[in-house]
């Protein structure tokens, strides 16, 4: 078999990973990030990236040389370390999809002009018909009509970005002045961008269960070079989308004053309007149709991803049940997650930014943290001397944690100064 066919064989994981990254990092916050700063913020878009590369792979790492999932390896190096995660987990859960789902909504809603019907009852909506999809779809519907999604969505945003530049950077408004971002408004968004840019760092464990799921449906499972090769063009795609999103934020709306709403549905009439300002009103379709598209695999992964790890979770700190691996629990978990995060929308109403602040800044601050259990988990004994990282990546690990580290400590600086 070509080394091509075998890459295609085993496209899964870091695909899913790239479907879900591609939602609010990318769609709002790279889209804002080029609005408001312009190419400045290129930077911050490419750093995140490449600091928060090594967490990730780890993920990768660890269970195709060990068999065993990230969580696992956080209860190898001690019941507390799991204890950590699973507090993670249980804010993350509150938070992430509500975010996810109230953007989608709000798309939605701008696609089909839907105006009798509220943000949080739209998202009830996708929640019903998601947790269905994955209740009866599960992993290997999941990952086949994600092949498709992502592949169509790259070269619409390709096509995309192609066109916007080619217009132009559009008229600034008269003595513009850019904002800055060394202050209070600024390092706040710095946080919300790196945060969640290309996801969040506890998100190396989603990886880590796909992996798992992926094998069970192959009759052979990759090698470690596959699997990292696998995830590599994945993680590329993610860090290419980013910039693409970004270049369409700073060539249609910078300079202009326009402000990105934090009303999910305003948000989403902004969004397609500012693709169609410069190409054109024939687009909007186009536009629309793939903007819904990559918040709604976005939805899907992160979904299944949650239940997993929360399963995963329950499992190990309460092993006497014994639920992972029974579909029924998957499904409860499915629908359970639902019906909290509605209550979460429900309750934060059409206010899509609260939502995404929190979301972020807890990822942000957790991520040097989860950075460090990762690489203490490949450089445990559970791993072969030859299969551990090698020693550049070790430092850009302990340089992303430092990196990262830094502006968390900034920003609870600036805080306390407020105080």
């Amino acid at each position: 078999m070509s080394k091509f066919k075998v890459l295609l064989k085993n496209l899964g994981p870091g695909l899913l990973f790239a479907s879900m990254a591609i939602g609010t990092s990318h769609l709002v916050l790279s889209t804002k990030a080029g609005a408001q700063y312009g190419w400045l913020m290129i930077i911050p878009i490419i750093l995140a990236n490449i600091f928060k590369y090594p967490f990730f792979e780890f993920g990768v790492r660890y269970t195709n040389v060990t068999n065993k999932t990230l969580i696992e390896g956080y209860l190898n190096r001690g019941k507390r370390w799991l204890w950590f995660y699973a507090g993670i987990t249980l804010i993350t859960t509150f938070t992430i999809l509500a975010a996810l789902y109230t953007v989608t909504a709000g798309l939605l809603i701008n696609l089909f002009h839907i105006s009798d019907l509220s943000i949080s009852t739209v998202a009830l909506g996708l929640f019903a018909f998601i947790s269905s999809l994955l209740i009866i779809g599960r992993y290997r519907l999941l990952e086949t009509s994600l092949k498709f999604v992502v592949t169509i969505l790259f070269v619409a945003l390709l096509v995309t970005t192609v066109l916007v530049v080619y217009k132009g950077q559009i008229a600034t408004v008269a003595n513009f002045k850019p904002p800055p971002i060394f202050n209070d408004a600024g390092i706040l968004f710095l946080i919300s961008l790196m945060g969640w840019m290309p996801t969040t760092v506890e998100a190396s464990s989603w990886i880590s269960l796909w992996s798992i799921e992926k094998w069970k449906t192959q009759k052979v499972k990759p090698t470690l070079q596959q699997s990292l090769q696998e995830f590599n063009i994945g993680y590329f795609m993610t860090a290419i989308l980013a910039v693409f999103f970004l270049t369409i934020g700073s060539m249609t709306l910078y300079g202009t004053g326009t402000e990105l709403s934090g009303n999910g549905v305003i948000f989403a009439d902004q969004v397609v309007s500012l693709f169609t300002t410069h190409i054109g009103s024939w687009a909007y379709i186009f536009i629309a149709v793939s903007a819904f598209a990559t918040m709604f695999s976005t939805c899907m992964t992160a979904h299944d991803a949650v239940t997993r790890v929360s399963i995963d979770i329950i499992d190990l700190l309460s092993p006497q049940f014994k639920i992972q691996g029974k579909k029924s629990f998957f499904a409860i978990g499915v629908l359970l997650l639902a019906v909290i995060n509605f209550f979460v929308i429900a309750i934060f109403s059409a206010n899509m930014g609260k939502l995404v602040a929190l979301a972020t800044f807890v990822s942000f601050v957790v991520a040097p943290i989860i950075g460090y259990m990762n690489l203490k988990n490949v450089m445990s004994d559970d791993v072969s001397k030859e299969n551990q990282p090698k020693k550049w990546l070790q430092y850009l690990t302990y340089a992303g944690i430092i990196f990262l580290a830094f502006f968390s400590i900034y920003y609870f600086y600036i805080e306390l100064l407020k105080a």
